[in-house]
């Protein structure tokens, strides 16, 4: 039997700490837009606060279950997640948002089914990885099935579309795949399929390959596909040091689009300067350390891979959103974990974390 102690407080204290800026922050990137739209300066607020709750709720009871139950039931839970998101791409039962029929719900109430197949599939791999890992370093029988998944779920996602999502999922599912010992060479050569497939991809929409000329030259359009990208570098270059301090930004006045999600660590920049943006990363930094000491040190194979799946995803999602803001990729949709509004989205990040938790509490 497997002995149970306390769970990573280092972890735990990273996760409250970000979680608490986050409601700070989108409250202050917010405010002006949500009296704008709504007449109420506190929509998103609340609605972060409410979601911050529940997602609390949830992790505190990922945390107090045993990690080995999701073992059990992941088949089921990634059915259930593929069926949402094919329920998704149904007209009149997607929602569409942002140009893309990623959601379900009424009004302004809804989930995203997406961010259910990440946390779905991480559980799935984890799992078919952990019982069948002496045929992962077979191309055809090992391989390609985890592989051929992970496909038809970007496919789906594709189709909403919502690449950014996709690339998450796809580089979770990765790393879960060479964590359980897959051959570089045989994750090589597919490499250089996908790079082919992600070039098509973005061939394929006009507004794709706008944003990889907007990247290599914002200035060519700066009114628009560089718009995001310029007003981006507006929030973050006048911060300075120690910034101009909480709730004085300038770009959050209809300047910056997505002050509150995708773009909430220009306001971050802009309002608590380089010292505040840099504190943010040493949590996520922290966060991600501690993630990756619970997967070397879980006490199976599938806590392990689990872990992995779980960290590789929160990483990604900062890398690139962080990324994005400062200019080093095109510009996408991922939010950036735990500060972003959101509410889905936030809610299974910190069920996941919960996960992530109990698999500590069993560390050897």
């Amino acid at each position: 039997m497997k002995s149970r102690s306390a769970p990573d407080m280092m972890l735990l204290l990273c996760t409250v700490f970000l979680l608490a800026i986050g409601v700070v922050m989108v409250y202050s990137a917010s405010a002006v837009l949500a009296f704008h739209e709504f007449g109420d300066w506190y929509y998103y607020l609340k609605r972060q606060f409410l979601f911050a709750v529940l997602g609390i709720v949830a992790m505190v009871f990922t945390m107090n279950v045993d990690y080995g139950a999701w073992k059990k039931h992941a088949k089921i839970l990634l059915l259930l997640c593929f069926v949402m998101v094919a329920l998704v791409l149904i007209p009149g039962i997607g929602v569409v948002r942002g140009g893309a029929r990623s959601w379900l719900g009424i009004g302004s109430f809804g989930i995203q089914p997406s961010e259910f197949m990440k946390i779905g599939m991480i559980l799935f791999l984890s799992k078919l990885l952990s019982e069948q890992q002496s045929k992962i370093t077979l191309f055809v029988r090992g391989l390609l099935p985890p592989l051929g998944l992970v496909g038809l779920a970007f496919g789906l996602i594709m189709l909403q579309p919502d690449l950014g999502t996709g690339v998450v999922l796809v580089g979770a599912a990765l790393l879960i795949i060479y964590a359980s010992g897959a051959r570089l060479l045989h994750l090589s050569y597919l490499g250089f399929a996908g790079l082919a497939g992600f070039i098509g991809l973005i061939a394929a929409a006009p507004y794709r390959l706008q944003r990889i000329t907007a990247f290599l030259d914002p200035w060519a359009d700066p009114l628009g596909a560089g718009y995001q990208s310029i007003q981006s570098l507006y929030a973050i270059g006048p911060g300075g040091l120690v910034g101009l301090g909480l709730g004085m930004s300038r770009q959050k006045y209809s300047y910056l689009p997505e002050p509150q999600t995708d773009f909430i660590f220009s306001i971050i920049a802009e309002e608590l300067g380089f010292i505040g943006g840099g504190c943010v990363l040493i949590l996520f930094m922290v966060l991600l350390w501690r993630g990756m000491r619970i997967a070397i040190t879980a006490p199976d194979t599938f806590g392990s891979l689990l872990a992995t799946g779980i960290v590789g995803m929160i990483a990604i999602q900062v890398i690139i959103n962080i990324g994005v803001v400062i200019g080093m990729f095109p510009v996408t949709g991922i939010t950036l974990p735990l500060i972003s509004a959101g509410g889905s989205s936030l809610t299974l990040m910190l069920t996941s974390i919960g996960i992530l938790l109990n698999i500590s509490r069993y560390a050897r």
